[in-house]
């Protein structure tokens, strides 16, 4: 279960980042609060992936 969060959220913050340069800025949200959140999704991701590297890496 920690596998599919972590490359849920690797993918969806990788997604927010291409998005960042992609869409024009039409709307509210700037370009660098979605580039922002998305770096914060793919750390938080690759830190889910490494936790859980290590878990099962000993058993």
């Amino acid at each position: 279960m920690r596998l599919l969060i972590a490359s849920l959220l690797v993918i969806f913050g990788i997604a927010l980042i291409i998005a960042a340069f992609v869409v024009p800025p039409t709307g509210v949200i700037d370009p660098t609060v979605l580039t922002a959140y998305g770096e914060t999704l793919t750390f938080a991701g690759a830190l889910f992936g490494i936790d859980s590297h290590y878990r099962n890496r000993n058993k």
